[in-house]
């Protein structure tokens, strides 16, 4: 469902990614862009992010002899996020970040069994997930060269699932859910880019986030039987921009 928006806005995004650059000073010529920047401090702004989400995934060791399952595998998918920037500067080098951020993520659980007959039957359990996140993170970014600078980041997420299935009721095996918690943290780290432009600065960052709890709700279903434990695997890119 999410799928049908990640093509244009992110090709959108590279193409500015690419162009702001060449416009944020003439051929040539040195401009410090924004030379006060640092001297605020505080900082707002937006994000928007391509998202990769998937699982880290543990079975169960009698997995092989229940229900007949044969293969439980996990297929990471594409998502987006929109975003709103709040930062602290602490300092020109460090800074505490608030982003709260709504997530579009999807995953998919693909199932093989052994029927009666000796045959296999697949299913695919596609999982989508809406998070209203809320990520603290620390950032400590390099001494600007002209008009950039490096930064690593690193702190927690915590999110709420919005579309959270855990209390659907699953009588109908083909229409069985797998469900998670409503409630995930994690651990976040990564580091990016700032181009300060004259009249805003942009970011590009690549980050990555470790879920820590086990967010399967096991409802003795034969699509949760066999695993032991979900925890949540994002890669993202985001592009912030922040006056």
């Amino acid at each position: 469902m999410h799928g049908r928006f990640l093509k244009p806005t992110f090709a959108l995004l590279v193409a500015a990614s690419a162009c702001l650059p060449a416009a944020a000073q003439r051929p040539g010529v040195k401009v410090e862009n924004l030379p006060n920047f640092d001297l605020h401090r505080f900082h707002f702004g937006f994000l928007l992010s391509y998202n990769t989400s998937d699982f880290y995934m543990t079975l169960k060791p009698t997995a092989p002899f229940a229900d007949s399952v044969l293969v439980v595998d996990h297929v990471k998918q594409p998502g987006f996020n929109l975003g709103i920037v709040a930062s602290l500067n602490m300092n020109p080098n460090w800074s505490l970040r608030f982003l709260p951020t709504l997530a579009f993520e999807d995953r998919i659980l693909q199932y093989r069994f052994k029927k009666a007959d000796g045959k296999t039957a697949e299913f695919k359990k596609p999982i989508e997930s809406t998070y209203l996140e809320f990520p603290l993170l620390l950032k400590f970014r390099s001494d600007r060269i002209n008009n950039f600078a490096v930064y690593l980041i690193g702190g927690g997420k915590f999110g709420i699932d919005m579309a959270s299935q855990k209390d659907v009721n699953n009588n109908i095996d083909e229409d069985i859910v797998v469900k998670l918690s409503k409630y995930d943290y994690s651990a976040e780290v990564g580091g990016g880019i700032d181009m300060f432009l004259p009249y805003f600065k942009f970011g590009i960052e690549l980050k990555t986030g470790i879920g820590i709890p086990n967010v399967l709700v096991d409802d003795a279903t034969r699509f949760s039987n066999p695993i032991q434990s979900l925890r949540t695997k994002t890669y993202v890119l985001t592009f912030t921009f922040e006056g």
